[in-house]
């Protein structure tokens, strides 16, 4: 296991090195740049002002130069300045102030979703067929199927507009009442999807043939469920909560938006609106270096859930 996790982490920088490259270049060689951003309609091509914004930025250097230089800036966790959300404000500044916001508002509501969807598959894996496994489906694929775009408003209009419960907007740390819509926002589509991917995976190992003998040998049900159904069954849910692992410091873009609540999410959405690129380019080397050492961790339950996979 050992080495392979060694040869794991000695890729790790080749790939987040290859990431660089790939968003470097379409976040400064796409349509626009720093000089476009910065002058708007006032933006000539030819005009001094644009020459030294380009000189200044470093961009009349060969495109190896500059890519060697943001590569050697990204490794001392220097992002660059913002353009437009807040100017001349570093990046790294921008990230320290809304990334715990946004692992807080993450991990709430995975800690919610998460344990509710599994739970609510089990259930209707082990009463399959019956009235409850019906309703159990219906409800999660109902609540999956309704967009964020349209579920905040309503919650909105319900808790916040008519019944004022609870606030409308903004954020006051993850024990407060502004927390609990957005959490619940988040939390109904984790809800939706690990129910039914822990009820196909526990039917499935329900008709696996081990199973049917230890049901044979008079293994109760619960016992044949804790030491056979869930563990094997598991398997499969260790690649989405890696996903969701990774999606901790990504933030959930339109959820931050419609509550005001200032994490990573609503910081993508400003520089996207804005094209300020090097926050663009900065969100999305951290979301894909989250997402890699989420998969890592992934890998590595794997060996824990099965010894066949560790051993091989």
């Amino acid at each position: 296991m050992l080495p392979y996790i060694i040869r794991r982490l000695l890729w790790l920088p080749v790939l987040i090195s290859i990431i660089i490259l790939i968003t470097f270049t379409l976040g400064f060689y796409g349509p626009g740049g720093p000089e476009v951003v910065l002058l708007g309609q006032n933006y000539d091509p030819d005009s001094e002002i644009t020459k030294m914004i380009r000189a200044q930025w470093g961009m009349d250097d060969p495109p190896a130069v500059q890519y060697l230089r943001y590569l050697q800036n990204y490794a001392s966790l220097n992002f660059g300045d913002s353009l437009v959300v807040k100017r001349n404000k570093p990046i790294s500044e921008l990230m320290a102030e809304r990334l715990p916001i946004t692992v807080q508002l993450s991990a709430a509501s995975m800690l919610l979703g998460i344990p509710l969807g599994i739970t609510l598959g089990v259930v209707a894996a082990t009463f399959r067929g019956s009235t409850l496994d019906r309703s159990i489906i219906f409800s999660t694929t109902f609540i999956r199927a309704i967009p964020v775009m349209a579920a905040g408003p309503i919650l909105l209009t319900i808790f916040a507009g008519r019944l004022r419960i609870l606030p409308a907007g903004g954020w006051d740390g993850i024990f407060s009442a502004s927390a609990i819509l957005p959490v619940l926002l988040m939390a109904s589509g984790a809800v939706g999807g690990y129910a039914r991917i822990t009820r196909a995976s526990v039917l499935d190992v329900l008709g696996s043939d081990y199973v049917r003998t230890a049901r044979a040998k008079g293994l109760s049900e619960k016992m044949l469920m804790v030491r056979h159904v869930l563990r094997n069954a598991f398997i499969p849910l260790i690649t989405f909560l890696g996903f969701a692992l990774g999606s901790l410091v990504e933030g959930a873009l339109i959820t931050e938006t419609l509550f005001s609540i200032p994490g990573m999410g609503r910081l993508g959405f400003e520089a996207i609106n804005s094209r300020d690129y090097p926050i663009i380019v900065a969100l999305t080397v951290l979301t894909a270096f989250s997402f890699a050492i989420a998969n890592l961790v992934a890998d590595l339950f794997y060996g824990v859930a099965d010894p066949r996979i560790r051993h091989s």
